[in-house]
């Protein structure tokens, strides 16, 4: 599910925007009115989307945008020749009046680029330690020696080994040393 919050410094803006989303299939996590508040809750939820106007009572939408942690998204709803002027690198912007089909097009297309660095972050290998690397290198040796293995088939039985039980690799070498001890 996709953390949507709404800010707008006006209640009324705030509640057409969360019933257009609504009625489009999505949740809206919450509503606010000033910028403080906004940013309080995308750091309570840490990734999602701040869909907002340009200005508020304590801040504006820049310095909104600067603070947002680093997985949080924003959607500029604003005037045109306001939005022709703005600069921020990364930030989405839909001219108002706005047409409701952008609106949840654009959400969309936000979402699913969101869910894509998730996935994208998932997939790097975690760096080791160099304790970790020195571990695995051990049951390496120890593989190596007692079981006559090259350096390859022995990183390669502990790679097998760690997939199909379902652990890391230096767990996977703790037990290759337990289990063959010197």
């Amino acid at each position: 599910m996709m953390n949507i919050i709404v800010a707008f410094p006006k209640a009324e803006q705030a509640k057409h925007i969360r019933h257009i989303l609504v009625k489009g299939g999505y949740t809206v996590q919450g509503m606010c009115t000033t910028a403080a508040k906004a940013l309080q809750l995308a750091h309570e939820l840490g990734e999602g989307i701040v869909i907002c106007g340009a200005r508020f009572v304590d801040h504006s939408y820049q310095e909104l945008y600067q603070d947002l942690p680093a997985p949080m998204q924003m959607l500029l709803l604003a005037a045109p020749d306001f939005l022709s002027q703005r600069h921020e690198e990364g930030l989405v912007c839909l001219a108002m009046p706005l047409k409701v089909q952008a609106l949840l097009q654009t959400v969309e297309m936000m979402e699913y680029d969101l869910a894509r660095k998730r996935r994208r972050s998932g997939k790097q290998p975690k760096r080791r330690t160099e304790a970790e690397e020195i571990l695995i290198s051990q049951a390496k040796e120890r593989l190596m020696e007692q079981n006559h293995m090259t350096e390859q088939e022995a990183y390669r039985y502990m790679q097998k080994s760690s997939m199909d039980s379902g652990t890391g690799m230096v767990e996977t070498a703790r037990m290759v040393l337990c289990m063959l001890p010197r």
